[in-house]
């Protein structure tokens, strides 16, 4: 899939405006205002001071405290505790491994922590083009828009800028979505690279673990497709779940042998230790389920989109309301135009199969995260924005050629559009982040 000269100017000048957008979140936005940012800074600072890794214990959810910081939008006089905030501390290691060597070199400096993940959504937003391209090759307009709804967004631009393992979980999922799609395009991808890639998820984050199940999916519908014998199909899967399993057990033996025998994923310590956390049975109780799932439904799509520091500042207000709208129009043009569009047959159907399935399995996620604690961020949803990047945009490019066809330079349209999300997201940073979350 050679890429043309145009092509590849545009997409580094998306990746240079999200290095802008991104170091400008990163170095502006108040200290420690990006939610769970002070536990994920403390378990990089426990590694680094005392090895890895550590364990999460009863102390580690100071739930008033949080709240005092959060209501004062963390005013300095008040951080002398912020060390006791330690309850993201069952997490898989690699990414607090990796962020420990930038803590080191720049002695634990919060903004150089925050330009790593610059740094990892960087190859994650280039990534999202080449996915896109190997599934839409005939379409780079509708690559180079995924890859500035993936840069641009300006909650995901939010959260790549700061420190948390987000951003490496998904740059792996990437990684691995563009393994699979050549694969089942029948270019050579040994399985061991599937799963070595899949083993380091299973050591990043519990949201992307998801990707266990889609490799055996795409190793079953090539297998499907080649008309091998059940023992080619058998011999493949057997490679990916050794090398996958291998990785990941190192994890799991060790939190079965500090948690206790089932606990090896640790989220059975966790829960007991943020056990006073919001819980869904008991909003529905006292509100009922109506309003359960209409508050659900309206805040996981607001906070999808923006809503920025710890919940604290939605942007219904922002330019007349017309943020969350025009996002809205985006859903609607680009769900709409994919399913008129899916009809000719542009994305082959074991790639959409695969796409498809990693939005579901995100979906089925964070629904199942939902029954039991009050979590209504979309940002649970990131893990499958690729896809859905993927999706909206090729969705909405339809439209723009059923419109405007006779016109073939409006087919960038498309990208420029999305890309202009880069002026919003500096008139965000300057007009809501920093006056809405400075202390």
């Amino acid at each position: 899939m050679p890429l043309s000269m145009l092509d590849k100017r545009l997409s580094l000048t998306i990746v240079l405006g999200f290095w802008i957008a991104g170091a400008l979140y990163a170095i502006y936005t108040p200290a420690w205002q990006l939610p769970d940012e002070p536990a994920h800074y403390n378990y990089i600072r426990q590694v680094a001071e005392a090895g890895c890794c550590p364990l999460i214990e009863s102390g580690d959810w100071p739930s008033d405290y949080l709240a005092q910081l959060t209501g004062a939008r963390f005013a300095p006089e008040l951080l002398s505790q912020l060390e006791s905030i330690q309850y993201e501390d069952h997490h898989p290691p690699l990414y607090y491994l990796l962020a420990s060597l930038v803590y080191r070199l720049t002695n634990g400096d919060l903004i150089w922590l925050r330009l790593f993940s610059v740094a990892l959504g960087a190859g994650l937003v280039f990534l999202s083009y080449l996915i896109s391209r190997r599934a839409l090759p005939s379409q780079p307009q509708v690559a180079l828009g995924v890859m500035a709804l993936i840069a641009f967004l300006p909650q995901h631009l939010h959260m790549l800028s700061a420190v948390n393992n987000d951003a490496l979980a998904e740059l792996l999922v990437g990684l691995v979505l563009l393994w699979l799609l050549r694969y089942l395009d029948g270019e050579k991808a040994p399985i061991w690279q599937l799963g070595l890639l899949v083993g380091l998820a299973l050591l990043t984050k519990l949201t992307v673990y998801f990707l266990a199940l889609l490799a055996p999916l795409a190793i079953w519908l090539k297998w499907r497709k080649s008309g091998e014998a059940p023992r080619s199909l058998l011999r493949s899967l057997a490679a990916f779940i050794l090398i996958a399993g291998f990785i990941g057990s190192v994890w799991w033996l060790r939190n079965i042998s500090v948690y206790g025998f089932p606990d090896f994923l640790g989220l059975a310590a966790h829960d007991r230790v943020v056990a006073d956390q919001p819980r869904t049975a008991d909003y529905i109780s006292e509100h009922g389920g109506d309003v359960y799932l209409a508050q659900m439904l309206g805040t996981t799509f607001k906070s999808f989109w923006g809503q920025f520091g710890w919940m604290a500042l939605p942007l219904d207000q922002v330019l007349g309301g017309w943020v969350y709208r025009g996002f809205g129009l985006l859903m609607l043009a680009g769900l709409s135009g994919a399913l008129l569009a899916s009809r000719r047959g542009e994305i082959a159907a074991a790639s959409w199969v695969l796409l498809l399935v990693t939005v579901s399995i995100a979906l089925l996620q964070f629904g199942y995260y939902n029954i039991e604690f009050q979590q209504w961020q979309g940002r649970y949803l990131f893990p499958a924005l690729i896809p859905i990047a993927l999706v909206l945009v090729y969705g909405a490019d339809a439209w723009r050629a059923r419109l405007l066809s006779r016109w073939a330079p409006t087919r960038w349209l498309t990208p420029l559009a999305l890309s202009s999300l880069f002026v919003l997201d500096l008139y965000l940073l300057a007009r809501v982040i920093l006056p809405g979350l400075s202390p």
